[in-house]
């Protein structure tokens, strides 16, 4: 299966997922961690590699920036382009471990939940940097392999051979800031899980932070 169609039939279900109570808890968590590693500001043009249906770039878009989309399915890029105008103007459909850009074409590159279905993490990751100016940053987000939710999730998989987690790549902090050879930053969000009350999310959320424990990972290096 290719990732084309891997990721074909996933736009209404992704979406609808992030609809659901635990989603929209997960997705404020995992864009607050991400905007604030990012800092994605007014007049920048921004790469977002692995887009899917534009969850991410709609916040970029809303501080001001300019954003180019990039995904390998053209069924996420059709979503993302439906629900907004201003980013279907640009939106590409590649590989992002084969970007087709040239260098230093971008102040700032993000890829979120992407490069876990990319086995050679470390090309990926050089081609962000290639593509990103000398100063820029690069903001890489992927599923933690020290979570719960991983765990939950291999387990769950073990049951269902048709389960995307069957083709995912879990990596753990370590893992993730490895795929560069600049020093980079870690951090991880959603520390709650499925089974614990809503009414606790932001409570748990506090206290995990400084934990490695999160279901997302995200490293931020920056181009010298």
């Amino acid at each position: 299966m290719t990732g084309k169609q891997l990721f074909d039939d996933w736009p209404e279900r992704y979406d609808r997922w992030f609809d659901t109570p635990i989603g929209k808890a997960v997705l404020r968590h995992e864009s607050e961690l991400i905007l604030d590693m990012l800092r994605p500001g007014r007049g920048e043009l921004i790469l977002d590699a692995g887009s899917g249906t534009g969850i991410f770039p709609r916040e970029f878009l809303a501080r001001g920036a300019d954003v180019v989309g990039l995904d390998i399915s053209y069924a996420m890029l059709r979503r993302a382009a439906d629900k907004n105008a201003a980013l279907a103007r640009r939106l590409v459909a590649a590989d992002m471990a084969h970007l087709p850009f040239g260098d230093c074409a971008f102040d700032k590159t993000v890829s979120v939940t992407a490069i876990e279905f990319i086995a050679d993490a470390g090309r990926a990751v050089a081609e962000l940097f290639r593509v990103t100016k000398r100063g820029g940053v690069i903001v890489v987000a992927t599923l933690n392999s020290l979570s719960p939710w991983a765990l939950q999730r291999r387990e769950n998989a073990r049951h269902d051979s048709e389960s995307v987690f069957n083709r995912v790549i879990f990596r753990s902090p370590a893992e993730l800031l490895a795929a560069s050879p600049v020093a980079g930053v870690c951090r991880t969000a959603v520390h709650f899980g499925k089974e614990d009350n809503p009414l606790e999310f932001d409570r748990i959320e506090r206290e995990g932070q400084g934990h490695d424990s999160g279901a997302l990972v995200a490293a931020r290096w920056e181009k010298l």
